[in-house]
């Protein structure tokens, strides 16, 4: 057993800081004492995250797919703080619909974002962490145990994210760092905001069942999450529940594939609705964020100080 550790005075790197989970998160960990070290594409909304908290913190404008400006990154929140002692990898986008009919780009996107992106943010801070014998959360999803139809691109992204955040674990335990992988179901943040004015998934979310359909509180699921850090635990479950799919995963693909013939024609109908999301979309105001960071052509890498 890892014992639990103390927040206060240890540096805490979060992506996707701007909002939902990782502003969240920021603010819960800032009340535990620690000092917070905010990365994402939003630099007004990073700055005034990084204002409003109760501890000492500062934010960096950089793009989780970008390797060179992630270790950039790296190395000046290790200047700006002495030491990095926790990373959470939260940064994530997501996209919905028929498979067939995605925009490609808008596929890989996700992929690039919330796999490549996590895997750029490990290889990153890890000398760090090493140094600290740190703790590096991953954050997934209940997506990357239950597949989801109509959200091929993020449930790939998140069920690699997933093995990757374990295959790692096994390279760097012998070196005192501990690497762990939080799991949320859908919780209240702009991502699931945004997907609820979609027809398609706001139909698909309908049919699943319960405790799948419903939208959680962010704030208790933070919470859980910050506890997971403070115990620097392997798996941290948002909402509890979640820990039971654990125990049935390996049915949920057939599952899913069975309940498909049934849902898929009402699902394939929704999507050439005029009042259906574009194809090339990402989710969210943490999706447009991102469409518009790379239409600016925005630096890499920003400091707040």
């Amino acid at each position: 057993m890892y014992r639990r550790l103390s927040l206060r005075g240890r540096t805490v790197v979060i992506t996707g800081a701007a909002r939902g989970v990782g502003e969240q998160l920021a603010r819960t960990l800032s009340a535990r004492g620690a000092r917070l070290a905010l990365v994402g594409l939003e630099r007004t909304e990073l700055a005034a995250v990084a204002r409003s908290l109760a501890s000492e913190a500062d934010y960096w404008y950089a793009d989780v797919t970008d390797a060179c400006a992630m270790s950039f990154t790296a190395r000046s929140i290790a200047r700006r703080f002495g030491r990095v002692d926790v990373v959470v990898a939260n940064a994530g986008v997501a996209a919905g619909g028929p498979f067939l009919g995605s925009d490609p780009a808008a596929w890989r996107r996700v992929i690039e974002v919330n796999l490549v992106g996590g895997a750029n943010t490990a290889r990153a801070f890890l000398p760090a962490l090493l140094n600290s014998r740190g703790y590096y959360l991953q954050i997934a999803s209940l997506a990357a145990l239950a597949p989801t139809p109509m959200m091929t691109a993020y449930c790939a992204s998140k069920a690699g994210v997933e093995a990757f955040a374990h295959a790692l674990q096994a390279e760097v335990a012998h070196h005192g760092v501990r690497v762990g992988v939080g799991y949320l179901s859908w919780t209240d943040t702009d991502m699931v905001r945004g997907a609820e004015r979609e027809p398609v998934l706001r139909e698909l979310r309908s049919r699943m069942p319960w405790p799948a359909a419903r939208t959680y509180p962010l704030a208790p699921a933070v919470d859980r999450i910050a506890d997971g850090i403070e115990r620097r635990a392997r798996h941290v479950y948002a909402q509890r529940w979640v820990r039971a799919a654990q125990f049935v995963r390996g049915a949920l693909p057939a599952a899913a594939a069975h309940g498909g013939p049934n849902l898929m024609p009402a699902l394939e109908a929704l999507a050439l609705l005029p009042s259906a999301a574009p194809a090339a979309s990402l989710m969210g105001a943490g999706g447009a964020a991102d469409v518009a960071a790379r239409a600016a052509h925005q630096p890499p890498v920003r400091s707040g100080s």
